[in-house]
């Protein structure tokens, strides 16, 4: 019993009962001997604490100290003769909500416990009270409801008969204190009225109205808008839920004016068939369920009161939870309704949609590595054309070919091509590298024609052209390399073999030969630098998921078989992941997706294709360069290739790794990366620069993943040159 003040200054006493369920410390010497006592009458025993610990202990990321070395509590549940020994408060919340992450994160869970909800009716309000307690998205729960457990709410509430009798606010009480014994309920077995509303309504962020009585239902509302309290209902008939936020707008007429100007005592002591006409104006009659619409006519003939179903009820429940969720995370929910109505939705189903993309079956991705026939169509070009079709087949980062290639009679030129850079590609030195590669592609099939002349880099920035004149001349060393050039394909796969059983010297022998003075080729064997490499390039691979404006440019770089730009870009099939695994580029894709692991700075898994394709090389070259002009990433563009082609011809597969900050020389570059995550950012580059052993003078020209597979990739698509 507690003594409240009414508003007009009488004294109320109110019937209400803490959470009944006995807490007893497991360290207090009065606890333990009230445990002993329980024990001695006969009570049950209920102790997995070893197995609740176990479980706490396998979580991740791992519980604090606090949570581990936490005293246990004993509970008593008198209704159940029953004793069980739990977890503390602390690491029993974090292991029982553990599985609500991240639809609902862990400082969104400490923010919504901070609730204090009010509900009135526990027959709907209990399926409400029981979703609001499972997912522990309130501290606080004052229920209230005068009625008892009878036999005909066995349809809608989950109870037994073994509740048979027992207050309903009171039965609900104790059946969240079975979920949660931690969770502050308090149960008002005498319901709400005139002289107790303003008591109930003390101390509550929000109400939620489930009862019968009409004048309640006008009282409640009066009361709350007084108070800027917001009230929430759901009616169990289309699963329509009502939201009036008189926190937000405190001159809101009650029921959205429905009702018209209407007060409690307009609508006390009506008879069931005289609520009718209100009812179906707060329910808008209209849009009943035909069902319910019937059954209204029925009603205090055929029927003695409207029907309620269980599940409408379950449904109530959730959609309730639903709401509170969004209101204590200060998430949109205005005033109004909506139903949210199964059978509509069920009305609705349809055979499911089968994309012809990412998902549509494994047959569908089948690697394609006969579609060009590269040879053939290299040897029916004329010699310029050869040239310039030999200039397409360079590599380019997400195989934007950002090139522009004018070939006339006396040779042939290159420039960037400006509309296909991108934020990673840093002052266009990503493209003055495909720009290099393409030119020693080109300088191959004019050897190859006999037509190589004199080789000129000029201009300055992004005016910088690379130029072949066309006279009579070859290079046998050069003109060898046309099978390989033309063979030559990206591999994003995965290796078959064992990269420490590999022996290098070939490699090692051939990044000797082809450094120069000016770029070099080092090659990294060191599984640990291997594996530190891996941490570091998968961690900007994560930043360049979460970071908005450079993840769109990263999946507009993928093509999906029905797409109508194959000529560029990565194919889905050529990315080594097993059809089966490829549904998962439907998540990584959408910028939605995105946003949440990057508010929930999480999102690690993120880095594990990176890392497993990294640390499963036999070596990673990377090509340095002395000098950061256009014309220094050009001419490392050139030997990049060249090693490549060799590299390939020697058995190795190639894949070269674009880290984000690669072409980064200075901080501010990094800045215009990513700013959000800029310290992240700025001590991965300094260790992607240790590890490579690269500085902004002797910056990289690219970084190569090499490794052995029997599994063939696939010839990439080029654009048609310009002429």
């Amino acid at each position: 019993m507690q003594e409240y003040m009414a508003e007009d200054g009488s004294q109320a006493t109110i019937e209400t009962t803490t959470v009944r369920a006995e807490v007893l410390d497991d360290t207090d010497p009065t606890h333990l001997r009230r445990v002993a006592e329980l024990r001695a009458t006969g009570v049950e025993v209920l102790d997995t604490l070893a197995a609740q610990r176990a479980s706490l202990r396998s979580l991740t990321p791992a519980p604090g100290e606090l949570e581990l070395t936490e005293t246990p509590r004993w509970i008593h549940y008198p209704w159940r003769r029953t004793v069980v020994r739990l977890l503390g408060p602390l690491g029993f919340r974090r292991l029982r909500l553990d599985r609500n992450r991240n639809k609902i994160t862990t400082a969104e869970q400490e923010q919504l416990s901070q609730l204090r909800i009010g509900i009135v009716g526990l027959s709907v309000g209990s399926a409400i009270a029981h979703a609001i307690a499972l997912e522990g998205t309130a501290g606080y729960l004052r229920l209230a409801d005068f009625d008892d457990l009878d036999l005909s709410n066995l349809n809608r509430l989950s109870a037994t008969i073994l509740d048979l009798g027992v207050n309903k606010a009171v039965l609900a009480q104790r059946r969240i204190a079975e979920i949660d014994p931690y969770v502050r309920v308090e149960a008002w077995a005498c319901g709400v009225g005139e002289h107790t509303i303003d008591a109930f309504l003390d101390g509550l962020d929000l109400v939620i109205e489930e009862c019968d009585s009409f004048d309640v239902k006008v009282l409640i509302r009066d009361r709350a808008r007084r108070r800027g309290i917001p009230v929430v209902m759901e009616t169990s008939d289309r699963g329509l839920i009502d939201v009036e936020r008189y926190d937000l707008d405190p001159g809101r007429p009650l029921f959205h004016g429905l009702l018209g100007d209407i007060d409690s005592a307009s609508v006390a002591g009506l008879s069931v068939r005289e609520k009718i006409p209100f009812g179906l104006r707060i329910l808008e009659g209209s849009a009943l369920s035909s069902r319910m619409a019937a059954s209204v006519l029925d009603v205090g003939t055929a029927l003695s009161t409207w029907p309620q179903l269980g599940g409408d009820v379950l449904l109530g429940g959730a959609s309730v939870a639903a709401a509170v969720r969004r209101f204590g995370l200060g998430e949109p929910l205005p005033s109004g309704r909506v139903r949210i109505d199964i059978g509509d939705h069920l009305d609705q189903l349809r055979e499911p949609h089968l994309p012809q993309d990412s998902t549509s079956s494994a047959a569908d991705h089948t690697v394609r590595t006969d579609a060009l026939d590269v040879r053939f169509l290299y040897d029916t070009c004329t010699a310029t054309a050869a040239v310039a079709f030999a200039a397409t087949r360079a590599p380019s980062g997400g195989n934007a070919q950002p090139w522009i290639i004018d070939v006339n009679t006396t040779g042939l030129t290159l420039r960037i091509d400006e509309t296909r850079s991108s934020t990673v590609d840093i002052e266009h030195r990503g493209s003055f590298v495909a720009l290099g590669a393409a030119l020693h592609n080109a300088r191959i099939a004019a050897a190859h024609r006999n037509i190589l002349g004199a080789t000129e880099v000029s201009g300055d920035g992004t005016a910088t052209t690379a130029r072949i004149a066309f006279a009579t001349g070859t290079d046998q060393q050069l003109a060898a390399q046309l099978p390989g050039m033309l063979n030559r394909v990206t591999h994003r796969g995965a290796p078959d073999t064992d990269p420490t059983s590999t022996n290098l010297t070939d490699l090692t022998d051939l990044a000797a030969c082809l450094s120069t003075e000016t770029h070099r080729i080092h090659l990294i064997e060191d599984r640990d630098t291997i594996d530190r490499l891996a941490e570091t390039i998968s961690a900007t691979d994560r930043i360049r998921f979460l970071t908005d404006h450079l993840h769109r440019e990263m999946i507009a770089e993928l093509r999906w078989p029905d797409s109508n730009d194959l000529d560029t870009g990565i194919e889905v099939t050529s990315l080594g992941t097993p059809a089966a695994e490829l549904a998962v580029l439907e998540l990584l894709r959408r910028p939605d997706v995105m946003t949440h692991l990057n508010q929930w700075n999480t999102g690690q898994a993120l880095r594990s294709e990176t890392t497993s394709r990294l640390t499963s090389s036999n070596a990673i070259a990377v090509v340095t360069q002395t000098g950061t002009s256009a014309g220094d990433y050009i001419r490392g563009g050139a030997l990049a290739e060249e090693f490549w082609i060799h590299t390939q011809s020697l058995g190795y597969s190639v894949h070269p790794m674009t880290p984000l900050p690669l072409y980064a020389t200075a901080e501010h570059q990094l800045r215009h990366l990513s700013t959000d995550r800029i310290d992240e950012l700025m001590a991965l580059w300094n260790e992607l620069k240790t590890l490579t052993a690269t500085t902004a003078n002797n910056p990289a020209t690219l970084i190569l993943r090499i490794f052995r597979t029997t599994t063939p990739a696939p010839t990439s698509r080029r654009r048609t040159p310009h002429h």
